[in-house]
This record gives structure tokens, sequence and C-alpha cells, in this order.
């Protein structure tokens, strides 16, 4: 596994930074060291995917992101977050979302991966078929985990039983669109 900190700090390499407040040392010292806390690539896509779904499920429920963080106990600065792909949801705010608002919190996870044998696997087929025709079509790029967020939307809509319109999807694409 990568190491997110490639240097140790230790106190006497702080003092010995020519800084005058201790935040200003560590600053300096982590410039100094290349200092690199990035998230691995694999949790980056799975953050950015889950992000994507949690975007279009509150969009669908109709909330602002501070009304949907103050819905489900956290602050809207972490909500933020969650929907940036930029950290993983907790567990307790998961499950006050599919509590409160009837979400399918293993589709917030794991969005077409969540499927289990029985499943319509023509639909899905079908409905991946029709975005990336309407994608190419329109010549809209998004990237795959977002793909992956519609698809699994509008295929959990299919198994539901609702009718998906063309005004679902282009809100959907518009919700992923950077």
């Amino acid at each position: 596994m990568e190491s997110l900190v490639l240097h140790l700090l230790t106190w006497s390499d702080v003092i010995n930074c020519k800084c005058s407040s201790f935040f200003a040392k560590f600053a300096n010292f982590g410039e100094v060291v290349n200092w690199k806390m990035q998230m691995p690539q694999k949790h980056a896509d799975l953050f950015a995917a889950m992000g994507a779904r949690l975007t279009i499920a509150r969009n669908e429920i109709g909330f602002s992101q501070a009304a949907m963080a103050e819905a489900i106990g956290v602050s809207p600065r972490a909500y933020h977050s969650y929907e940036k792909g930029q950290r993983g949801m907790p567990v307790e705010a998961l499950v006050a979302m599919g509590e409160r608002f009837e979400v399918d919190v293993p589709w917030l996870l794991l969005g077409t991966k969540s499927i289990r044998a029985g499943h319509d696997f023509d639909a899905l087929k079908h409905i991946e078929s029709s975005l990336d025709k309407h994608l190419t079509d329109e010549g809209i790029k998004i990237k795959s985990e977002k793909r992956g967020a519609i698809v699994a939307r509008w295929y959990q809509s299919h198994v539901e039983g609702r009718e998906v319109t063309d005004d679902d999807v282009h809100t959907w694409i518009e919700l992923v669109r950077e």
C-alpha cells in the first residue's frame, strides 16, 4: 500500500524551520520535503462514483446540499465533499439517508454492482447502450464512474416500475457533469 506521508515530522525539524508560528513552520516543512497526501486512485474513483449517485438522489428528493447535510446530521462542508467524491460518507449518515428518504443504500455504495442474479440484465444493457448513444450524439463526455451513477439510477427506476423520461436523463447528466 502506498504511503500517504513520505516523511515523518519531528519536533526538531519544525523548530529548525525559519518561520514565526508553528503552522507556518509546518507548512514550510511540508514544502521542503515535498509533502504528499493523496487518496489512492481506486478510492478516488469509488468516492467520485458514490458522489455522483448522492447528487442524483439528493436532487430527486428535492433538497439542497445544506438541507441534506442537516437532515442526515453532517456539516454542509462535509456533505459537499461527499458529493464531490473527495471523501467517503460515514455509515451513520448513509443509514440516516436510507431510513429518512428511503434511498437504496446498496445502490448509493455500489451502483450497478449491487445488482444480483435474477435481475434484468437485458434491460441494463439497453439502458447502457441508450445512454452511450445519447452521450455520443450530443458530444457529451463524462467520467465512467459518473456514467455508472446514471445507469444505476436509470436501472433502479426500471426495477421499481418508474418511467424514466428524457428530462430525467438530461437532469442526471447535468448533475454529474463537471
